[in-house]
């Protein structure tokens, strides 16, 4: 079958590689629709906690071709998205409800293959019925529960002011939930017209090109979705005294913020992060189902397993007509 391999930062490949065959208790998946974040690019730039080489694809959908043994929800011609993070659920973490920080972690697309081919094995607790949800609306469930983690950690009240910065998918993705949660009032800070103008029709009442032109002292709730460090730096400046900031776009590794400390003293600011989920695949699944998180104007691109090198280059390109990139092994 055919792979995409990362053998190491920034050398990518089209490979052929033997056919798998679940053991006990996996599922052997046929991968329909994978997207492509930013995370994948900072595992193909070598900027991510990648292990090398890897078949990259953690945001994926497809149809059960077989099962081992001990499976026991699920049978071939099953439709699956799956949650690529792995945890024990044996270490301290994972017994306090924190399986996103398991200490025996692994990652599908990350540490492990993932949906970059034509096939992958993945263990039952991993995969999520999607019924008759489209692959492509399916292979959003990963992103989409990331985003529902963080924004319950944000605690947005009833009639709260949120600012998200970014309108990519990722920041798309929480301006819905940031809506839904019960925010009175959306601002969007996004330079990219074709990204700006997504994120009105997906209904934000504001949305300005530039940080400048933020309000400051303003936002109860006030959202990185871009995980560039100057934008990061900035989000202190904008929200009230007494609120909260949410740093949920991924940074490159080794790089540093540069955050006044007596501002954040002084405003008695809450500053949070998040990585990855905690149980909410079954939330996100529910939410594209019924409809309440819309994803299909979020996709842009579809493209076939040997074209990942160039899905890479649209995801860097910042053309405006760039929003998420779907790959289909076995299209």
């Amino acid at each position: 079958m055919k792979s995409v391999v990362i053998q190491r930062p920034n050398e990518i490949s089209l490979a052929n590689m033997d056919f798998p065959e679940p053991g006990p208790g996996q599922l052997m998946i046929q991968v329909m629709a994978s997207g492509i974040c930013g995370t994948d690019l900072h595992i193909y730039r070598g900027e991510y906690m990648g292990k090398y080489p890897v078949i990259p694809g953690h945001e994926f959908s497809g149809v059960v071709a077989s099962v081992g043994s001990q499976v026991s929800r699920f049978q071939a011609g099953d439709r699956v998205a799956v949650e690529p993070n792995i945890a024990c659920d044996n270490c301290v973490h994972c017994l306090n409800n924190r399986q996103n920080f398991c200490v025996n972690w692994q990652a599908i697309g990350v540490t492990l293959p993932g949906g970059m081919e034509e096939y992958v094995l993945v263990p039952e607790k991993a995969a999520f019925s999607i019924g008759d949800l489209p692959f492509e609306h399916g292979a959003f469930m990963e992103p989409l529960s990331c985003v529902v983690h963080g924004i319950e950690r944000t605690n947005i009240d009833m009639a709260d002011h949120v600012a998200i910065l970014g309108a990519g998918p990722i920041g798309c993705l929480m301006l819905q939930m940031a809506r839904l949660q019960g925010a009175a009032h959306i601002t969007v800070m996004e330079s990219n017209p074709g990204r700006a103008d997504l994120a009105l029709q997906l209904g934000a009442d504001r949305v300005l090109h530039n940080m400048d032109d933020m309000q400051t002292d303003h936002y109860d709730v006030v959202i990185d979705a871009t995980g560039a460090i100057p934008v990061m730096n900035r989000t202190i400046d904008f929200v009230r005294k007494g609120g909260t900031v949410l740093l949920f776009g991924v940074p490159p590794s080794g790089r540093t913020l540069e955050l006044e400390g007596f501002k954040i003293f002084q405003k008695g600011l809450k500053i949070l992060s998040s990585f990855t989920s905690v149980r909410n695949s079954f939330q996100a699944v529910g939410l594209l189902q019924s409809g309440q998180i819309q994803v299909g104007s979020l996709i842009s691109h579809h493209l076939p397993l040997e074209d990942m090198p160039h899905a890479l280059e649209l995801i860097e390109s910042r053309d405006p007509v760039v929003k998420k990139v779907l790959v289909h092994p076995n299209s």
